[in-house]
């Protein structure tokens, strides 16, 4: 008997020796040279035509994905991707990736077709629900179909007017971020002494300050409680939310080869954020469905709104974590580049605390009323978001054969051939920088690259030219809660302080280094010094 499974066991590793390399041969072949012909003689019958293809010295475009990766590393997406659309003379281009075709767009007319027009030819697809997974589980950012329709209608009703329109959730951690900015950084706890008199011109990262501000509101707002992160310099949760977030960014562009990426840091901060939210999911479900009826609006959070249609943990997680990370990430990294940018155009600030002042004075805290007035702090934000979208670079699955409108043929006029498991990139960044949607540049017209609120008081974007918070059915549900957030931070600052003085010059040079992760934001931070204005 042992001679025989002596000999089955030989047999068994002879046979693994030599099918192993075999089977990985074939699956190569089939991904890398079969799978594209057969795709090729597919697309051949179809009708309509290809865009300009992005040409690659090397086989399998590995040029292309060297210099992909090189531009990702280097915070230079956005040059990257101009320099294809331009050298094809195209707005939308494709390319085989490893195989793979990929179609690339800047069009408007692209971008409304994948978002409203044929909206279910196009969606998240299950490769980005696999990949995204772990960290957001089924939630409304990763989910098609049932699934998504199902999450939006949970979610949509806690952002109703009624519940976007309370901003006491963000006065009281203004007073915290107005100590932290006189302290130069986060404080060494809720009790730390600070002179608010002694902080003027002091340089601040203003944009770490801004991530943790609105991690407090966020958990707050969701919770019921904040996690304190402008208190403490080092804050486990903080912490762990942004490498979740670093990790994930790299899974996700790592396509097929995100296996090899290091998960270490990945699982351990998502332990520290599923301790730290299911905590709070456990302290509801104690209540029963009329404790949470009674819960007076004090004390009555996003959360118990969910459990008042779902006692499922599983879904109160994943939806709990993706509104955290739209809510904190969106806000944050639009206040950053206003800040950014009103350092460099100071005259756009006195401006807008012109207004801020004649509105709402000194001290009085704005209402929801007064921020949707004024059209300057509008005009300020709108700037701030069309040269700086929060999410920059977006990809769409085709979940059937299709088209897109145009791009195909020698002159782009004929819609694009697209065959089912296409992923479609797009980029609102570069969309929205295109010079030729824009009018030409003159007195009243700034050129598409500088800051100009000014330019919406005498313009206006055609239907899908401006898209910060993306479009049809999947426009983002919080896009008022965030413009309320920011409207009152920005009104909030600009009461207190008068003028900003600008140290990035010395760091970047007037080059704003364009990080853009899963979100757009400074890559070399935003230091600034605040200076209050004089008492009268």
């Amino acid at each position: 008997m042992g001679l025989v499974e002596t000999a089955i066991e030989h047999v068994s590793v002879k046979s693994v020796l030599i099918l192993g390399p075999a089977l990985l041969l074939a699956h190569l072949a089939w991904w890398l040279v079969l799978r594209p012909a057969w795709q090729e003689i597919k697309l051949a019958r179809m009708t309509g035509a290809r865009p300009p293809r992005i040409p690659s010295k090397l086989p399998f475009s590995i040029d292309f994905i060297y210099r992909s990766v090189k531009a990702s590393m280097n915070y230079q997406n956005l040059p990257m991707w101009k320099s294809l659309f331009v050298q094809a003379n195209s707005s939308t281009v494709e390319n085989r990736i490893a195989g793979r075709r990929v179609v690339m767009t800047c069009d408007p007319e692209n971008i409304k077709a994948i978002l409203a027009t044929q909206f279910g030819d196009y969606g998240k697809g299950e490769p980005f629900h696999r990949e995204w997974k772990a960290f957001l589980g089924d939630s409304i950012f990763t989910t098609d179909g049932d699934l998504w329709h199902g999450s939006r209608q949970l979610i949509r009703p806690q952002f109703i007017k009624d519940r976007v329109s309370d901003l006491h959730v963000f006065e009281k951690h203004m007073q915290t971020l107005f100590r932290a900015i006189a302290n130069g950084g986060a404080l060494n706890g809720e009790g730390q002494h600070v002179d608010l008199e002694a902080g003027n011109g002091k340089p601040v990262d203003i944009s770490d300050l801004f991530f943790r501000f609105t991690l407090d509101s966020a958990t707050d707002f969701l919770l019921g409680k904040d996690v304190k992160s402008l208190s403490n310099p080092r804050q486990e949760f903080a912490e762990a939310f942004a490498e979740v977030q670093r990790v994930q960014s790299i899974i996700s562009r790592a396509g097929p080869l995100n296996v090899f990426v290091p998960r270490g840091s990945f699982r351990k901060g998502m332990k520290i954020i599923n301790a730290f939210i299911n905590q709070y999911i456990e302290q509801t479900l104690r209540l029963d469905p009329n404790d949470l009826a009674s819960k007076s609006d004090a004390g009555y959070t996003f959360l118990h709104a969910l459990a008042g249609f779902t006692r499922d943990r599983q879904v109160l997680r994943d939806q709990l974590i993706a509104v955290l990370l739209a809510g904190r990430d969106t806000t944050a990294c639009t206040l950053s580049w206003t800040i950014y940018e009103l350092a460099r155009h100071p005259e756009a600030l006195k401006k807008l605390r012109e207004e801020i002042l004649r509105v709402v004075g000194p001290t009085r805290a704005p209402t929801y009323e007064d921020l949707k007035g004024m059209k300057y702090l509008q005009n300020v934000m709108n700037e701030t978001l069309r040269l700086y979208p929060v999410v920059p670079f977006n990809v769409r699955l085709a979940l059937k054969d299709t088209t897109l409108p145009r791009g195909g043929g020698p002159d782009g006029s004929l819609p694009v051939k697209v065959l089912k498991d296409t992923p479609i990139a797009y980029s609102t960044l570069v969309m929205q920088r295109r010079e030729d949607l824009y009018p030409p540049v003159s007195a009243n017209f700034a050129p598409v690259d500088v800051f100009s609120p000014d330019r919406w008081s005498v313009w206006q974007p055609k239907p899908w030219q401006y898209i910060p918070f993306n479009g049809g059915p999947r426009i983002c549900i919080g896009q008022q809660f965030a413009l309320t957030e920011m409207a009152y931070v920005l009104t909030r600052l600009f009461q207190k302080y008068e003028r900003l003085d600008n140290y990035m010059g010395e760091i970047d040079g007037g080059n704003p280094c364009l990080r853009a992760e899963i979100v757009l934001q400074p890559g070399d931070g935003v230091k600034v010094g605040f200076w209050e204005a004089k008492k009268a």
